[in-house]
């Protein structure tokens, strides 16, 4: 399902998506980010996913649109090779909580704390 509405909000480095059945999406750069659909983050198949550590400041600085089925989210750590479909952005959104529970979780498995807790 395409977004009606895609805002950034710089200050608070979150990306805003809004849906025709009202649903709206707040997803911050750091859980879009370790969440790229980049072959870097999550590798060629399955159990080759590279955890992302030391994300907490990163910014989103460009959208590009592919198409019209997708987005290319550009970072300030020069992350750019991830495009983001309909369907995988409204997936992050709908999963936020389990996602990014998840994510801390592996970190903390790691031993990464982070610097501080912006979500």
């Amino acid at each position: 399902m395409r977004p009606t509405e895609i805002q950034l909000h710089k200050k608070s480095r979150i990306l805003e998506l809004a849906y025709d059945d009202g649903v709206r999406h707040r997803l911050t750069a750091e859980y879009l980010r370790v969440y790229s659909p980049s072959a870097e983050v999550r590798g060629h198949g399955p159990g080759e996913e590279v955890l992302q550590i030391g994300k907490e400041d990163v910014e989103i600085t460009d959208i590009v649109p592919v198409g019209n089925y997708a987005i290319q989210l550009v970072f300030d750590d020069n992350h750019d090779s991830g495009i983001y479909d309909w369907g995988l952005l409204r997936d992050l959104g709908d999963k936020y909580e389990e996602n990014w529970n998840n994510y801390l979780k592996r970190l903390k498995e790691e031993g990464y704390t982070r610097k501080q807790d912006t979500n």
